[in-house]
Protein backbone atom coordinates (compact mmCIF):
# COMPACT_ATOMS: atom_id res chain seq x y z
CA UNK A 1 0.00 0.00 0.00
CA UNK A 2 1.62 2.90 -1.67
CA UNK A 3 -1.31 5.29 -2.00
CA UNK A 4 -2.11 7.68 1.26
CA UNK A 5 -5.17 9.47 1.72
CA UNK A 6 -4.18 12.79 2.85
CA UNK A 7 -7.56 14.63 2.87
CA UNK A 8 -7.60 14.80 6.51
CA UNK A 9 -4.53 16.39 7.16
CA UNK A 10 -5.48 19.05 4.57
CA UNK A 11 -8.47 19.99 6.36
CA UNK A 12 -6.52 21.62 9.49
CA UNK A 13 -3.55 22.62 7.28
CA UNK A 14 -2.11 25.69 5.41
CA UNK A 15 0.26 25.56 2.45
CA UNK A 16 1.69 22.18 2.67
CA UNK A 17 0.80 21.65 -0.76
CA UNK A 18 4.11 19.68 -1.73
CA UNK A 19 3.77 17.75 1.55
CA UNK A 20 1.66 14.51 -0.66
CA UNK A 21 5.15 14.90 -3.04
CA UNK A 22 7.85 14.61 -0.10
CA UNK A 23 5.83 11.88 0.87
CA UNK A 24 5.53 9.62 -2.57
CA UNK A 25 9.46 10.71 -2.80
CA UNK A 26 10.38 8.96 0.61
CA UNK A 27 8.07 5.76 -0.07
CA UNK A 28 10.11 5.13 -3.48
CA UNK A 29 12.03 2.30 -3.52
CA UNK A 30 15.08 3.64 -6.24
CA UNK A 31 16.68 5.79 -3.46
CA UNK A 32 20.36 6.31 -4.02
CA UNK A 33 23.03 5.17 -2.21
CA UNK A 34 26.11 6.74 -3.97
CA UNK A 35 27.57 8.70 -3.14
CA UNK A 36 27.22 7.71 0.91
CA UNK A 37 26.99 10.42 2.81
CA UNK A 38 26.11 11.75 6.78
CA UNK A 39 23.60 14.63 7.93
CA UNK A 40 24.76 15.68 11.57
CA UNK A 41 23.21 18.38 14.06
CA UNK A 42 25.58 20.82 15.06
CA UNK A 43 23.46 23.01 17.28
CA UNK A 44 20.17 24.43 17.92
CA UNK A 45 20.10 25.99 14.57
CA UNK A 46 22.74 23.96 12.24
CA UNK A 47 23.33 21.42 10.38
CA UNK A 48 26.05 19.67 8.07
CA UNK A 49 25.97 17.25 5.51
CA UNK A 50 29.11 15.08 4.46
CA UNK A 51 29.48 13.10 1.84
CA UNK A 52 32.15 10.76 0.35
CA UNK A 53 33.80 12.19 -3.13
CA UNK A 54 36.91 10.07 -2.75
CA UNK A 55 38.58 10.91 -6.71
CA UNK A 56 36.50 14.44 -7.03
CA UNK A 57 37.78 17.81 -7.37
CA UNK A 58 36.45 21.21 -6.42
CA UNK A 59 35.81 21.53 -10.06
CA UNK A 60 34.30 18.42 -10.34
CA UNK A 61 31.32 19.27 -7.91
CA UNK A 62 28.39 21.20 -8.60
CA UNK A 63 26.16 22.51 -5.08
CA UNK A 64 23.19 24.74 -5.73
CA UNK A 65 19.94 25.13 -4.04
CA UNK A 66 16.23 26.17 -5.99
CA UNK A 67 12.97 25.65 -4.27
CA UNK A 68 14.17 24.40 -1.11
CA UNK A 69 16.42 21.74 -2.74
CA UNK A 70 19.77 21.21 -2.14
CA UNK A 71 21.43 20.12 -5.57
CA UNK A 72 25.00 18.24 -5.40
CA UNK A 73 26.08 16.92 -8.66
CA UNK A 74 29.66 15.35 -9.14
CA UNK A 75 30.90 14.87 -12.82
CA UNK A 76 34.44 13.71 -13.41
CA UNK A 77 36.49 14.08 -16.84
CA UNK A 78 37.57 10.93 -17.66
CA UNK A 79 40.20 11.06 -20.76
CA UNK A 80 40.04 7.71 -22.65
CA UNK A 81 43.11 7.53 -23.95
CA UNK A 82 44.53 7.83 -20.24
CA UNK A 83 42.43 5.17 -18.60
CA UNK A 84 42.71 2.50 -21.14
CA UNK A 85 46.84 2.71 -20.35
CA UNK A 86 45.91 2.01 -16.79
CA UNK A 87 45.49 -1.50 -15.30
CA UNK A 88 43.29 -2.31 -12.20
CA UNK A 89 43.73 -5.63 -10.54
CA UNK A 90 40.93 -4.21 -8.48
CA UNK A 91 38.95 -1.15 -8.70
CA UNK A 92 36.87 -0.19 -5.28
CA UNK A 93 36.87 3.63 -5.57
CA UNK A 94 33.74 4.74 -7.11
CA UNK A 95 34.34 7.58 -9.29
CA UNK A 96 30.62 7.70 -11.56
CA UNK A 97 28.79 10.84 -11.93
CA UNK A 98 26.25 11.20 -9.24
CA UNK A 99 23.44 13.83 -8.68
CA UNK A 100 22.18 14.06 -5.19
CA UNK A 101 19.19 15.90 -3.66
CA UNK A 102 17.86 17.11 -0.51
CA UNK A 103 15.13 18.52 0.16
CA UNK A 104 15.16 21.19 2.48
CA UNK A 105 12.86 23.01 5.28
CA UNK A 106 11.60 26.66 5.00
CA UNK A 107 14.29 29.11 6.18
CA UNK A 108 18.00 26.97 6.43
CA UNK A 109 20.60 28.84 4.01
CA UNK A 110 23.69 26.96 3.09
CA UNK A 111 26.65 28.64 4.83
CA UNK A 112 29.50 27.27 3.33
CA UNK A 113 31.15 24.10 1.61
CA UNK A 114 34.30 22.71 2.19
CA UNK A 115 36.42 19.74 0.27
CA UNK A 116 38.72 18.05 2.93
CA UNK A 117 40.24 15.04 2.71
CA UNK A 118 37.55 13.46 0.31
CA UNK A 119 34.62 14.53 1.93
CA UNK A 120 32.52 17.55 1.09
CA UNK A 121 31.13 19.28 4.46
CA UNK A 122 28.49 21.47 3.74
CA UNK A 123 27.24 23.65 6.56
CA UNK A 124 23.67 24.50 6.84
CA UNK A 125 22.00 26.96 9.40
CA UNK A 126 18.42 27.97 10.05
CA UNK A 127 17.70 31.10 9.82
CA UNK A 128 14.07 32.01 11.07
CA UNK A 129 12.97 35.71 9.96
CA UNK A 130 11.71 37.95 12.81
CA UNK A 131 8.47 37.82 11.30
CA UNK A 132 7.62 34.28 11.37
CA UNK A 133 9.13 34.06 15.00
CA UNK A 134 6.38 33.53 17.31
CA UNK A 135 5.23 36.77 18.93
CA UNK A 136 2.77 37.65 21.45
CA UNK A 137 -0.66 39.33 20.47
CA UNK A 138 -2.06 41.74 23.35
CA UNK A 139 -6.06 41.69 24.07
CA UNK A 140 -7.81 44.95 24.44
CA UNK A 141 -10.64 45.13 26.37
CA UNK A 142 -13.59 46.85 24.86
CA UNK A 143 -13.57 50.29 25.73
CA UNK A 144 -16.99 51.19 27.35
CA UNK A 145 -18.53 54.43 25.32
CA UNK A 146 -21.83 56.63 26.56
CA UNK A 147 -23.94 55.46 24.52
CA UNK A 148 -26.90 56.93 26.24
CA UNK A 149 -27.40 60.49 26.36
CA UNK A 150 -29.35 62.45 28.74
Amino acid sequence: MRNFDLTPLFRTSIGFDNMARLIDSMAADSTPSYPPYNIEKLGDNQYQISMAVAGFAEEDLTIDVLNNELRIIGRKDVDKKEEQQRKFLHRGIGQRAFDRRFSLAEHIKIEGALLENGLLHIKLMRDIPEEAKPRNITINAAQKSSMIEG
